[in-house]
């Protein structure tokens, strides 16, 4: 587990957040700080709210209720690509590439963004220069071969692995603050895994702030400074790693009590 000992103010928070769909409340009352350089993890059991939290902090839902706020500013209900163009970035669970087009092209569309032309892309000062070679520095940046060609094949034709950093490159390239990874290790390999790790630690060292809604724990509890868990919509409770495995309504409302040691053990 990585640490930070930032203690300003929150750079995104969730002030009472709720969210119903035809009468079922997905979220009550949700109550969320993540602060600068941090890397927060959600977890919970499937139909907890921990997408739906995603999609109110990213916009594509508006609250029924409460307010969320990045850098002070109020972006409760913001169309999605307003949130994005401020620099909250996400992955998505189901992968939304541009699956007809080569690897590197899906990213040469967010490098034309309005936020990239300000910003001057990933690691960029200002100019951003070719398009194609920043596109390339992503794909290499986050695991795709230079020398190779994988960043030129048909997307449609790449496996879960590169797609899976393929979803974070296009986040990157519009050199986000924050970055929010919905299910980033799902359908990985244990190799692949071992990969992706290391890289989510590169990138909170080179200071974007993570939310990671993720079931692979052991993984998650690796890079997390905190976590947050959901249950029926609620927030059931919230702190270090070593915090939420300890806590006995963790253990029963999560994970149930039969292979609880198993489920938490984690390197």
């Amino acid at each position: 587990m990585r640490h930070n000992s930032n203690q300003t103010p929150p750079m995104l928070r969730m002030e009472n957040v709720s969210k119903t769909f035809g009468g079922v409340a997905a979220l009550s009352h949700v109550d969320l700080d993540v602060h600068e350089g941090e890397v927060l993890g959600i977890i919970g059991p499937n139909g907890s709210g921990k997408t739906t939290t995603v999609n109110a902090i990213t916009g594509f839902i508006r609250p029924s209720g409460g307010r969320i706020y990045f850098k002070g500013k109020d972006i409760t209900g913001k169309k999605p690509h307003k949130i994005a163009d401020m620099g909250i970035t996400r992955t998505f669970q189901i992968m939304r590439p541009y699956y007809s087009l080569p690897a590197f092209k899906n990213l040469v569309i967010p490098l034309f963004s309005p936020r990239a032309r300000r910003t001057g892309g990933w690691r960029g000062g200002g100019n951003l220069g070719d398009r194609k070679t920043i596109a390339i520095d992503i794909l290499e940046e986050i695991g795709f071969e230079r020398d190779s060609y994988i960043p030129f094949k048909t997307t449609s034709t790449l496996p879960t692995g590169y797609l899976k950093r393929l979803e974070l490159a296009r986040c990157l390239a519009l050199k986000p603050e924050i970055l929010i990874c919905d299910e980033i290790f799902s359908g990985l390999s244990m190799s692949e895994i071992a990969s992706m790790v290391p890289l989510i630690e590169r990138l909170q060292d080179d200071g974007i702030t993570i939310v990671m809604i993720e079931h692979r724990l052991r993984e998650l509890f690796q890079v997390a400074n905190r976590v947050m868990v959901l249950n029926f919509g609620e927030k059931l409770v919230e702190g270090t790693p070593e915090e939420v495995m300890a806590d006995d309504r963790v253990k029963e409302a999560y994970f149930g009590s039969e292979k609880i040691e198993e489920v938490m053990t984690y390197a």
